[in-house]
Parts: C-alpha cells; sequence; structure tokens
C-alpha cells in the first residue's frame, strides 16, 4: 500500500509540475505583450493609433509594415476582389490589434523603402500575421508584388 501511495503521489506531483510549468510559460508569453492601444481606423495620412490596411498600422506615431505578410491592397487595389479582400483584411487587422496586448518583434531590417518600421506583432508568442494567413486575408511575405486579382 506505501508503494501505491508512493507512486501515486509521485505521478500526481509529475502531473501537477507539468501542467504548472505550462502555464508559467502561458503567463510569461503573456507577460511579455506588454503594447497595447485602442485602435481607430485611419482616414487619410495616418493617426496616432490607427489601422491603415490589412498590413500596415500606425503607432505611437510610428508607421508599422506587418512584416511577415501580403495583404490585398485598399488604396489603389487593381480589382473589385482586391478591394474587396483588402477590407476584410483591414477590418480583421483592426479587431486583432484592439483584442488585447500584443509585442513588436523586430526583424532582421529596421525600415523598409519608404520608411515604414518593419515588425513582426504576436500576441502570446503566435504571429497576428499568421492568423491572418490561416484565415484566408492574407499570404506570407516573400518580397516584392504579386497580383490578387
Amino acid at each position: 500500500m506505501t508503494r501505491f501511495f508512493s507512486l501515486t503521489l509521485m505521478l500526481s506531483a509529475a502531473i501537477f509540475g507539468g501542467a504548472w510549468a505550462s502555464s508559467d510559460s502561458a503567463l510569461a508569453a503573456g507577460a511579455r505583450d506588454a503594447e497595447s492601444a485602442a485602435f481607430g481606423l485611419c482616414k487619410s495620412g495616418g493617426g496616432p493609433n490607427c489601422v491603415v490596411d490589412g498590413d500596415t498600422i500606425w503607432y505611437r506615431g510610428s508607421k508599422i509594415r506587418i512584416a511577415d505578410i501580403d495583404t490585398p491592397e485598399t488604396h489603389q487595389p487593381r480589382c473589385a476582389a482586391e478591394a474587396a479582400r483588402g477590407a476584410a483584411a483591414t477590418r480583421r487587422l483592426h479587431q486583432l490589434v484592439n483584442a488585447g496586448p500584443f509585442t513588436l518583434q523586430s526583424i532582421n531590417r529596421d525600415e523598409d523603402r519608404y520608411g515604414r518600421k518593419l515588425r513582426i506583432l504576436t500576441r502570446g508568442g503566435q504571429s497576428l500575421g499568421e492568423l491572418l494567413v490561416e484565415e484566408g486575408l492574407a499570404r506570407y511575405y516573400e518580397g516584392g508584388r504579386r497580383s490578387w486579382c
């Protein structure tokens, strides 16, 4: 009986310890997400905290291009399908950045040729851009322009 009790106690400790470790890592990931603001939608020329389109935001005075994705254009789209998909991506990014704290991760380049900061937005360690890709509203950025029409 003592042997059974010891084994049960060790197994319980291992399970509880594993759950505790998982909980700690989730808390640690959430603790890193320190950026947040109330984001609106940009009219023209930007603003303090607003969503320009599906892959660009203004945040604390900086224009930020989400570096890991490409979304359809909303400003001068090449066809009606691109305009519709771009509007959907913009609405979804607006929801995502307003859903809670996030992290801005630097990449190997600070800015693009237009002076936009290049960053990956994450929440809890997951790329918000990747969520847009999974939802069919974006594609992974591979350089250059590719048609959405």
